[in-house]
């Protein structure tokens, strides 16, 4: 493990091993200091109406973000440069940045095969060159080498991700900071290539763990759910693949429905009867096996599953070549479920409408409803 501590404003050089993505494979774009990408924000963020947790403290956001063209040994260099901290390398394709002012973040390609196993190696430590041990030594060893060579020969197909530690929501913009490093040392978002399905992932802490605040936000995401995927332009990669799939009708009607008011295991259980999934767009499952962690069902303990008291919002693009676009401007989209599920009898009028337009599709129609009431 390689491990590297400087100031914010330190410039580094790059740590040998980093995966050859694109061209990022010298020491030329790894020269410009912070100061090259540190810029004033140019959009306010939206204030949630729950703007706290029950504690008093500012609700926090957890940001995840795929792109290529850079490693993630160079982008954790990036990392660190931007808010400081102690990098350390873990693997060929995996490290880390703690000592952060909010935590650790993780940056690793995104796939468990291209990084050791930890049952094996730490099989091969606890042994610790014993006789015995020598077998379980090599093998570990041979195993991390083969893990390394995949990572290097998949690197450009599968992304590099960058998972921050929660951050407060009044603090958020400073991740468009990391997004605009990004930028300057050439990382690709979504539309950069046809074969790139890469999104940006916010993790909102929930206002409150109970079943009215979970069920109305989820009734209000199921209204705006057309006109988020309208202002996003969900690139069409992103909609063939499963991830971000769209909640089925019949269940957006049983959710809306005036007389459906479930306790939280009859929200849970008709949840997962109806997306047996984490490919959904909101992707509750996190959630649900963080309210109930004795909940029977093997879907909440899948080793995909990290139990959190967020919601996992999966729908935005990684539109890195657009210079305006950041985690500020999906946040301020994110906002406005957050602002109808806060409005009972404004969230009562539009379930009306939205289960009228469901009985009678006319997408067009609902999409101009969505845009005036967005602008009023």
């Amino acid at each position: 493990m390689t491990v590297r501590s400087d100031n914010v404003d330190t410039p580094t050089e790059p740590i040998a091993g980093d995966a050859p993505a694109a061209d990022l494979t010298g020491t030329s774009k790894l020269t410009a200091t912070h100061t090259d990408v540190d810029k004033e924000p140019t959009l306010a963020l939206t204030a949630p109406p729950c703007p706290t947790d029950t504690d008093g403290r500012d609700r926090c956001i957890g940001v995840e973000i795929e792109f290529a063209g850079i490693g993630p040994i160079a982008a954790a260099e990036l990392t660190q440069r931007t808010f400081g901290g102690k990098l350390e390398q873990l693997s060929a394709h995996r490290a880390r940045v703690s000592g952060t002012p909010w935590g650790d973040f993780r940056i690793e390609l995104d796939s468990k095969y291209v990084h050791p196993d930890e049952r094996l190696l730490d099989r091969a430590r606890a042994l610790d060159g014993d006789p015995p041990g020598l077998g379980e030594h090599l093998r570990a060893s041979l195993h991390s080498r083969t893990r390394e060579w995949l990572g290097d020969m998949v690197a450009g197909l599968v992304p590099t991700e960058i998972v921050s530690p929660p951050l407060p929501w009044p603090q958020l913009e400073r991740f468009d900071t990391l997004l605009q490093a990004l930028r300057v040392h050439g990382a690709e978002g979504t539309d950069a290539s046809l074969l790139y399905g890469f999104g940006l992932h916010l993790n909102p802490e929930i206002p409150a763990p109970t079943v009215d605040s979970v069920l109305a936000h989820l009734r209000a995401y199921l209204i705006l759910a057309d006109w988020l995927r309208d202002q996003i332009a969900v690139d069409v990669t992103r909609d063939v693949l499963p991830h971000t799939r769209p909640f089925h009708s019949d269940y957006a009607c049983q959710v809306l429905a005036p007389d459906y008011r479930p306790d939280m295991v009859t929200l849970i259980d008709d949840y997962l009867a109806a997306n047996p999934t984490r490919n959904r767009e909101l992707d509750l499952l996190p959630l649900f096996a963080w309210l109930m962690p004795d909940h029977p069902s093997p879907l909440l303990k899948e080793a995909l599953v990290s139990p959190r008291p967020t919601y996992h919002y999966r729908l935005p693009n990684a539109a890195l070549s657009d210079s305006a676009w950041g985690v500020s401007v999906e946040w301020n989209r994110w906002a406005e479920v957050e602002k109808l599920a806060a409005d009972p009898d404004r969230l009562a009028e539009r379930s009306a409408a939205y289960r009228q337009h469901l009985a009678q599709p006319t997408l067009s129609r609902w999409l101009d409803s969505l845009r005036h009431w967005m602008r009023h």
